[in-house]
């Protein structure tokens, strides 16, 4: 089984970038398809971006398209997140997931995920 780390959090001004990284050790990286979900504070965790084992299916929250980008690197057991136009409702912890799959489209739904990050703060100050 994976285990994940995130980085990358912290305190950022509104229209600022941050980029989160994950990073996956214990398991076999290219066979996870991996997501990055978020809790804001007094809410419950929500889907935020997913990408396919291959990288070449991302999808999106429609509150982060066009702003948000997830991608990865296999040979580095790397996912990341970057995040641009930041705004203070995308403030939250962030957590890195991920499940094993055959399938060449991710899921965006939390309960496929079977491996979570202990998550990293973001905060978007306005």
């Amino acid at each position: 089984q994976v285990q994940l780390v995130e980085s990358g959090g912290g305190l950022v001004q509104a229209g600022g970038s941050l980029r989160l990284s994950c990073v996956g050790s214990g398991g076999t990286f290219h066979e996870y398809a991996m997501g990055w979900f978020r809790q804001p504070p007094g809410k419950e965790r929500e889907f935020v971006a997913t990408i396919s084992r291959a990288g070449t299916v991302q999808y999106y929250a429609g509150s982060v398209k066009g702003r948000f980008t997830i991608s990865r690197d296999n040979a580095q057991n790397m996912v990341y997140l970057q995040m641009s136009s930041l705004k203070p409702e995308d403030t939250a912890v962030y957590y890195c997931a991920a499940y094993v799959t055959i399938a060449t489209t991710p899921s965006p739904q939390s309960y496929e995920y079977d491996y979570w990050g202990q998550g990293t703060q973001v905060t978007v100050s306005s």
